[in-house]
């Protein structure tokens, strides 16, 4: 059976260091420079393909940077033993993946995060990729399969856990 183009970019995909070489590294020393959250077009065609990206009006893809580790949390004003604050070695109950869709929802707030998907890392970042529909575009709202996007039940669904990567941290699906 012949494959077709989207098998190779999966398989490309598998290993980016050892397939994609000096250009992976390439692209992750320009992403470093940029801004934290930038749009851009698709570089994992066929994952985004996969989780709903339509190449028409109406699809966006911002691509966000997250620091890798653990979180800190903020520091109380009064009334403690410092010892005892737990600030840092703190666990978040939300994937890095979740962060950078939550990152994507506050910079481009007209728009709803559909799913996202891992480009790259490095020693100290993480790289995804988020999709994001148009609620009010008539693309959108006359499509059949996406027009649930509208419903204001769906609003700010990110915020909500209602992704399917943050279903995944809250333990709804495997």
């Amino acid at each position: 059976m012949v494959k077709g183009v989207y098998q190779f970019i999966k398989e490309m995909w598998k290993n980016p260091k050892v397939n994609l070489g000096e250009l992976y590294k390439e692209k992750l020393i320009e992403w470093r420079r940029q801004d934290v959250v930038v749009r851009t077009e698709p570089t994992r065609l066929d994952k985004a393909r996969a989780l709903g990206y339509k190449a028409k009006l109406g699809y966006i893809i911002a691509r966000v940077r997250v620091k890798k580790g653990g979180r800190r949390r903020r520091k109380p004003e009064k009334g403690r033993k410092p010892s005892k604050t737990g600030l840092v070695h703190f666990t978040p109950g939300k994937s890095l993946q979740w962060v950078a869709e939550e990152k994507a929802q506050r910079k481009f707030t007209n728009l709803e995060v559909l799913n996202s998907y891992w480009v790259g890392s490095d020693s100290i970042d993480d790289w995804y990729e988020v999709i994001m529909a148009d609620p009010n575009h008539p693309n959108i709202i006359n499509d059949p399969k996406t027009k649930w996007i509208k419903n204001p039940a769906n609003r700010r669904r990110v915020f909500h856990g209602h992704t399917s990567t943050a279903k995944k941290a809250r333990g709804l699906r495997a």
